[in-house]
Order: C-alpha cells, then sequence, then structure tokens
C-alpha cells in the first residue's frame, strides 16, 4: 500500500498502449503490526509518508531536468472524474500538433478508452493503469517517458487519475499543474479542496456551455479560486462548443515559444 495516502503502490502501475486491456488487480501480502501506541502510530505514519514523498521529489527532479535539457513543456492535468479533461485534450491537440509536437500520458485506474481517443488523434500516447492507486507518482511517469518518442521542443500532457486530494501531493516533474473543474461541481470547489488550487499554476472552468442551466456563480468560483492562490492563471471554456478554447491554445503556444 502507498504509505502517503493509502492506495496502490508504486510499483504496481500497468503501463498499456491503446487498445491493449488492462488489469488492475493485484494480489497484495498485507502484514499489519498491533501493539504500538497512537503517538507511536502517528510518528511512524509521518515519517513514512515524508519518506515516501522525498523518494517521490528526487526521482520527479530527474524527470524535470529531463524534459528541461529537452525543451518539453510537461503539463500535470488534474481534475475530479468527469470534469472534461480528455474531452478538453482532444480539443486542444488538433490546433497544436501541426506546429508543435504533442505526446499524452494517460493515468486511469482501469481500461485505455482515454488513451484509444487520444490515440485517434494521431499522437503518441501512453496508457498508465494504477488498479486502485488514486494518483501517478514520479516514476510512473519516469517509465512511461521513456517509452514515448519524445521530441525537442514538445507538449507533454499527463492525464492524472481523476482525484482532487492526492493527485496535488505528488509532483511529476511536470512545468505547470492545471487543475480544470466544471460548473457542474460548485463554486465553492476551491475551497473545499485548497492544497491542489494552492499547487496549481492554472484553472481552467469547464461547460460553460452549461451556465444557463445550472446553480454556477463562475465569478464567485474564480474570487474562491484567487483566495486560495493569488497568482493562479484562469481560463473559462467549454471543450464541447469549443467556446474559449483558442485563447488557452495561445497561452500554450506562447509558453510553449518561451521553453
Amino acid at each position: 500500500m502507498c504509505d502517503t495516502c493509502g492506495c496502490g503502490s508504486e510499483g504496481e502501475a500497468v503501463l498499456l498502449k491503446p487498445g491493449e486491456r488492462g488489469g488492475g488487480s493485484h494480489d497484495h501480502d498485507h502484514h499489519h503490526h498491533h501493539g504500538h501506541d497512537h503517538d507511536e502510530r502517528r510518528t511512524r505514519m509521518v515519517q513514512m509518508e515524508q519518506d515516501v514523498l522525498q523518494q517521490n521529489n528526487l526521482l520527479a527532479e530527474r524527470n524535470r531536468g529531463f524534459f528541461e535539457a529537452k525543451r518539453i513543456l510537461a503539463l500535470n492535468v488534474l481534475s475530479s472524474p468527469g470534469s472534461g479533461k480528455t474531452s478538453l485534450l482532444e480539443k486542444i491537440i488538433p490546433l497544436l500538433k501541426e506546429n508543435v509536437p504533442v505526446a499524452v500520458i494517460e493515468g486511469d485506474q482501469q481500461t485505455t478508452r482515454d488513451a484509444d481517443r487520444i490515440d485517434a488523434l494521431g499522437v503518441p500516447v501512453i496508457q498508465i493503469n494504477t488498479g486502485t492507486g488514486c494518483h501517478l507518482d514520479a516514476q510512473m511517469i519516469n517509465r512511461a517517458a521513456r517509452q514515448l518518442p519524445l521530441q525537442d521542443g514538445s507538449l507533454l500532457c499527463i492525464e492524472n487519475v481523476g482525484n482532487l486530494v492526492c493527485p496535488a501531493m505528488f509532483d511529476l516533474g511536470e512545468a505547470l499543474k492545471v487543475v480544470i473543474i466544471s460548473v457542474t461541481e460548485g463554486d465553492d470547489k476551491p475551497l473545499k479542496y485548497p492544497y491542489m488550487f494552492h499547487e496549481a499554476d492554472v484553472c481552467i472552468l469547464n461547460k460553460i456551455d452549461l451556465l444557463p442551466y445550472v446553480d454556477f456563480d463562475s465569478t464567485v468560483c474564480r474570487e474562491n479560486a484567487m483566495r486560495v492562490s493569488h497568482g493562479l492563471e484562469w481560463f473559462e471554456l467549454s471543450a464541447k462548443t469549443g467556446e474559449g478554447v483558442d485563447l488557452w491554445a495561445s497561452w500554450l503556444e506562447k509558453r510553449l515559444s518561451q521553453s
């Protein structure tokens, strides 16, 4: 088990190409120790969490050095399930791939459904199935990146597992954390999951085409997000209709030119 959040361990991730079938169920031998008092258990848990994150961060720096050496702009794309991460990639990739190489790492607990959708766009993609794991980590990205034909000066989109808690804790070596929320989730989302929004560099409000039909105040949501992170870049768009996607694409192109 992952000592930080209790999900599947780092070594259990399965890398798959589009169309391959993933397992995701694993056999474990669990060893539980009893008889320690509460303070001792808590001390050990804190130490184990620190060790796990320290090991992850060391490998994340290696990933970051590799990406920077090849001038790869790596995005860690985060959201709760169903916010539209894959749909937005399907919109943005065709706008960018004619001018810049694009590759994608897909993270999900099961199946290659999202990787199959990206593969249909004609860009390199690899799927990471985490089984019971609720986040990607630096080791998974290191392994996946070695199997992708990453070109110098390219855009690497890492679609993390749908979760607004644990993925915020794990540095993957990315240049930017991009958190996506949708208007169907509630405008208080940044306040309910502050650590994610504090760690993010960019926030994208998706599904604005639904604003007339839901009880959601985009101004309040933005204000809440800015309360958590004053320097957060903010975009409002619809991956379904394409509204606002051009602004996001232009912003990415500018960042790519600077990398």
